[in-house]
């Protein structure tokens, strides 16, 4: 299978960035490689399963290549070192990028992740809202973080329910 977005390894854990051409995917991936994360692929993703488990690369022509809108085609290795990309990744989390429309209810709480399937794979999945001030690589990195947690048993949106309800966090 075949997808239009992103995929980068974010602390280790496979990110798949999803959108509307032109909302911003490819600046986030970039954003991420800058702080040191590492790109796996860029406008095409190549998507599938092994060992139930969600896998992604880039097709051979275009790897380790990002399009940046007013820059062109930049091949990482040379800019950033080649720790700064990755031949494939399994996915853990999908982001759905979309433009911030006024009245939309967004996500506030967090308690329930939402489900994607993907191949026959389940993953939890986000939808950010795009807006220009909005800085979209510091809110994927923060949701890898509380993904992380929520593995352990105490995500945020947990640990405040917890509280508030009284009981000593999960």
């Amino acid at each position: 299978m075949q997808v239009h977005g992103g995929l980068l390894r974010v602390r280790g854990s496979g990110v798949l960035l999803l959108g509307p051409s032109g909302v911003g995917k490819s600046e986030t991936a970039l954003e991420l490689v800058a702080r040191g994360h590492q790109l796996v692929a860029d406008d095409v993703v190549e998507l599938w399963v092994e060992n139930e488990r969600l896998i992604g690369s880039a097709k051979p022509a275009i790897r380790h290549f990002l399009e940046i809108r007013g820059l062109g085609i930049l091949y990482l290795p040379d800019l950033y070192g080649p720790g700064a990309v990755a031949n494939e990744s399994a996915v853990s989390l999908i982001f759905r990028l979309e433009h911030w429309r006024e009245g939309t209810a967004y996500e506030r709480v967090g308690l329930e992740r939402p489900e994607e399937q993907l191949l026959g794979i389940s993953l939890p999945r986000l939808v950010l809202p795009v807006r220009p001030s909005a800085n979209m690589a510091t809110l994927v990195e923060a949701a890898v973080r509380d993904h992380e947690q929520r593995v352990r048993g105490r995500g945020g949106a947990e640990l405040l329910d917890a509280r508030l309800r009284g009981e000593p966090a999960p």
